[in-house]
């Protein structure tokens, strides 16, 4: 070891006093308070506001706005940080029962229009109803976006964009999703 790295490395009494320091360290415990009130505020209050079927396993990181217009089925499944986002005016999200969805999928019944003039903040909001039928499976990190149907015993592959309604029993993937495959069952 070299001197100057000698020199650094503390004594185990030298660590432990660090560790108490940081522990009553008030600005971490401001912290805690503002992750829990964050926590609260995204995952444990929606999930009171929202219609769930029993069954439902959600990831504690999943994040949902506007939960009182999010329905869901009997069994559902939530991967890690997903965002499900129904529109702030009338946009509904309706989720049927043994839905799964793999990590960071995304939903959302909201879209800002873009012709409308600047900033984009202030115009107006396109929205429309998102339906996921009974026994769909959305991959890591797929797209759904304002007014799909996506149809019961689907599947969409990882990383795609839904922008049009996908039809039962279909397997579709790509930017935009689009149908490759059927289903046997």
């Amino acid at each position: 070891m070299s001197e100057p790295a000698r020199k650094k490395r503390m004594s185990k009494p030298q660590r432990l006093l660090r560790l108490l320091g940081s522990t009553l360290d008030p600005r971490a415990w401001a912290h805690l308070f503002k992750l829990v009130n964050y926590y609260n505020y995204s995952h444990v209050a929606p999930l009171r506001a929202m219609k769930i079927g029993p069954g439902a396993a959600i990831s504690p990181n999943v994040y949902f706005s506007n939960p009182e217009r999010i329905t869901a089925g009997r069994n559902l499944r939530l991967g890690a940080h997903c965002k499900i986002w129904a529109g702030p005016g009338t946009g509904r999200i309706v989720m049927g029962d043994d839905v799964l969805f793999g990590p960071e999928v995304m939903i959302t019944a909201a879209n800002y229009r873009y012709n409308d003039g600047h900033p984009v903040n202030d115009q107006a909001m396109d929205e429309g109803d998102v339906v996921i039928g009974n026994d769909v499976w959305l991959g890591t990190r797929v797209m759904v976006l304002p007014g799909v149907t996506i149809g019961d015993g689907a599947i969409v592959g990882a990383g795609s964009v839904v922008t049009k309604d996908i039809p039962a029993m279909s397997v579709a993937v790509g930017v935009p999703a689009r149908v490759v495959g059927q289903r046997q069952v």
